[in-house]
């Protein structure tokens, strides 16, 4: 079944989750119509491969297309055509931009995918879903409305107040221009009563406008407080946990709405200060409320649009190296790494020649860092309305790089207590800009990063990162690893399976993550709310290994990245369980029953163990020498199941593996995988690779030592050689002179 209609067949509550990834950026009418091919292609690869991305662009234009043209649906053909256009439009500049949307799309997916065939939802993944915060946004919604429909009604109030005083001052000029002999005692006396009415209206509706002024400010001011504020900072822990592998990031937009609308009531509510202002020049009197109450409102204004915008300026996207899409914060030096950073206000008054400036590591406390570095490109960019996200202005730095200071005689920084793995920077961004009068400076700045000047850093810095952001929410803690706060067992284990599910497509099972729990923490691994150090999960080795529990399982996740994916992704590898329970699950099953593992004793090895059964009964386990990232370059591990061969003396080669665990028959399993593509290689002799293991009889040989390197006998040879040789009188002849 395709993964569409794997999401297609979820529950309301995980579909609303799915109907937030699709949007003007990428429509769900494609989703649908392309589902197939989407899945098939590498938009992983293509969000940081320009020439790839390139060309997906191409041909997802040439499906559409052909979709259409196939349409008899006048409505949907036309539906098709514009989106089509639309997509030309946002992505025909920059197509690497549409394939991080669909990769992102895609990868959500099988995120909460894989959360359905996990048993429950981790705490976490629990508190960013549950209904309460769409309920929260609901009431945000109508909250913001309220005040901006009270706002612009105001408009009106003073537009009032305007056509009172017009008419006054009117009639006041008018009967002061009289002639003095022309003045009846009577008829000004009924003016000037007239007059006083008036002037007491007035008066009335300035102290009315004013007094709706302070209840809208007020509003405005709690909402800021107690619901935008919140708002905000749950976007930004949200922000932390998508970084680590979490639920996809959304809600950019919905805030960008809120801020807007809230900034645009308080300019509104300026404005008609300023217009209040206007009309005290022309008409004023003894205890005029707006000369009194105007500079406190217009100053309670200022400091809440000063704040509001200053708290708009968020990083979008943070610091990431293009190779390492899915593992943010960690930068190489030498190596460019993008960011993009957007304010959330969008107002035509903006200056938009806004010029933002980056800087490394900006008012770090001496002796903080033992390694200290500049940047060395452009640093400063110009802020753009960009349409690709409702014309908020934004500015996103592609080319920076990093490189570390030397000092005068050509040393590099000291040593430090931590390793380069725990050192923790930042990256700032400052800009100034002018709007109605009102000068504000913008700062804000990444979550902290981890510097590393060897990609075989890279695992440790990206362990780091995880602990950093599954455990604090400060932005920038960066003495965090001085004295780092231990993770419970239920908090760590989420997070692992995030690991799996957003570098491998799949999550982990509650079963295999209980085996790691053991592997872990030992007899305590039944306690969710157990207590896992930094040190025991990143860098005290294994007990009897020497490698830490994150290398081991760092290096697992590349293996299945880079050469198991497949087979991964269709549930096929066991991966982690503990030799007692291998043997519990196999000892009952068909002879020649398998399961696939990972090594406990290798670093990224994989492993089968099979199920004999002697004819006096004996239940006998084999369990082949793992294979590690070298063995599995030179042949795919699904060509290894179905090619394996065992040899021993006088026995005739055979593949002991039949049925995958628990009763799946080996081809049925892996078939679809197999690599049918034999090379050309007349007028030469084709020849192919197979992995052997030999074995003695020697009852003393353990199972373990089995090896698909081992030699073999000059009789084990022979043996092959018959089993393999080829009829020569039915090929052509070899190539000769």
């Amino acid at each position: 079944m395709s993964q569409w209609k794997q999401i297609q067949n979820l529950e309301i509550r995980l579909l609303e989750h799915v109907d937030y990834l699709y949007d003007d950026n990428f429509p769900m009418d494609i989703r649908q119509v392309l589902a197939s091919w989407l899945e098939s292609q590498d938009w992983d690869t293509a969000a940081s491969d320009e020439s790839l991305s390139a060309v997906l662009f191409t041909n997802l234009l040439s499906q559409l297309d052909r979709v259409r043209a196939h349409e008899l649906n006048f409505l949907q053909r036309h539906n098709m055509k514009m989106i089509q256009q639309q997509l030309q439009v946002k992505y025909s500049s920059s197509p690497v931009n549409m394939a991080k949307v669909i990769s992102t799309c895609l990868r959500e997916e099988r995120r909460i995918l894989s959360s359905v065939c996990m048993q429950e939802q981790g705490p976490l993944e629990k508190s960013l879903q549950n209904s309460v915060a769409f309920e929260r946004q609901k009431n945000m919604d109508n909250r913001v409305g309220i005040i901006r429909g009270s706002v612009q009604l105001m408009d009106q109030a003073v537009k009032y107040i305007e056509d009172m005083q017009e008419d006054f001052d009117f009639r006041y000029k008018t009967l002061q221009s009289r002639d003095s002999t022309d003045r009846n005692a009577d008829f000004i006396k009924q003016e000037v009563t007239r007059l006083q009415d008036m002037l007491n209206r007035l008066d009335f509706k300035r102290k009315e406008i004013l007094s709706k002024m302070d209840v809208a400010v007020k509003e405005i001011e709690d909402l800021m407080t107690s619901q935008l504020s919140p708002e905000l900072q749950d976007w930004k822990r949200r922000q932390q946990i998508a970084a680590i592998g979490g639920p996809l990031l959304t809600g950019l937009d919905q805030l960008q709405n809120w801020f807007t609308l809230t900034a645009q009531s308080l300019f509104q509510i300026k404005r008609q200060l300023d217009k209040l202002g206007e009309l005290v020049i022309k008409v004023t009197y003894e205890c005029d409320p707006i000369p009194l109450q105007k500079p406190q409102l217009e100053e309670r204004v200022k400091y809440l649009l000063y704040h509001l915008i200053k708290s708009s300026f968020v990083v979008e996207k943070q610091p990431c190296m293009p190779p390492h899409p899915q593992k943010p914060l960690i930068i190489k030096t030498g190596v460019q790494f993008t960011t993009k950073v957007r304010l959330l206000v969008k107002l035509p008054e903006v200056d938009y020649q806004l010029k933002v400036k980056t800087i490394f590591d900006k008012d770090l406390p001496p002796g903080r860092v033992s390694r200290q570095f500049f940047i060395l490109t452009n640093n400063t960019k110009v802020m753009d309305i960009e349409d690709y996200s409702n014309g908020c202005l934004s500015v996103e730095f592609r080319h920076l790089q990093l490189k570390e200071k030397k000092y005068i005689n050509g040393t590099k920084g000291n040593e430090g207590l931590l390793s380069v793995t725990e050192e923790l920077h930042s990256l700032s961004f400052e800009a100034c800009f002018t709007v109605q009068g009102l000068t504000i400076d913008l700062e804000t700045s990444s979550l902290p990063l981890v510097v590393i000047s060897n990609v075989s850093q890279l695992p440790g810095g990206w362990a780091s990162v995880v602990w950093y952001n599954l455990l604090t929410d400060e932005p920038r803690n960066l003495a965090f690893f001085c004295n780092p706060p231990r993770a419970t067992w239920s908090q760590l284990s989420e997070v692992l399976s995030w690991q799996f599910s957003t570098l491998a497509g799949q999550g982990l099972t509650k079963e295999q993550l209980s085996t790691l729990g053991e592997k872990l923490l030992g007899q305590h691994a039944s306690c969710s709310e157990y207590h896992v150090s930094w040190s025991k999960f990143a860098k005290e080795n294994i007990p009897g290994k020497p490698f830490s529990f994150w290398m081991w399982l760092d290096s697992i996740l590349e293996l299945i990245r880079k050469h198991l994916l497949p087979v991964w992704n269709a549930n096929y590898i066991m991966g982690f369980v503990s030799k007692e329970m291998e043997r519990n699950l196999l000892k009952d099953r068909e002879p020649g029953t398998f399961l696939l593992r990972f090594s406990e004793s290798h670093l990224g090895g994989i492993t089968f163990t099979w199920v004999e059964h002697k004819d006096n009964g004996e239940v006998k386990f084999n369990s082949v020498e793992p294979y590690t990232k070298n063995r599995l370059s030179a042949l795919p591990f699904v060509d290894i199941i179905r090619d394996y061969k065992v040899i021993s003396d006088g026995v005739v080669p055979e593949n002991p593996l039949k049925f995958l665990y628990p009763d799946i028959p080996k081809d049925e399993a892996f078939g679809r995988l197999y690599n049918s593509q034999r090379s050309k290689v007349y007028p030469y002799i084709p020849s192919t690779l197979i992995p052997i293991s030999v074995r003695e009889n020697s009852s003393t040989t353990p199972a373990s030592n089995q090896s698909p390197e081992l030699p073999m006998t000059l009789g084990e040879f022979d043996l092959l050689r018959e089993q393999l040789c080829f009829d020569l009188d039915t090929m052509s002849p070899p190539y000769s002179e």
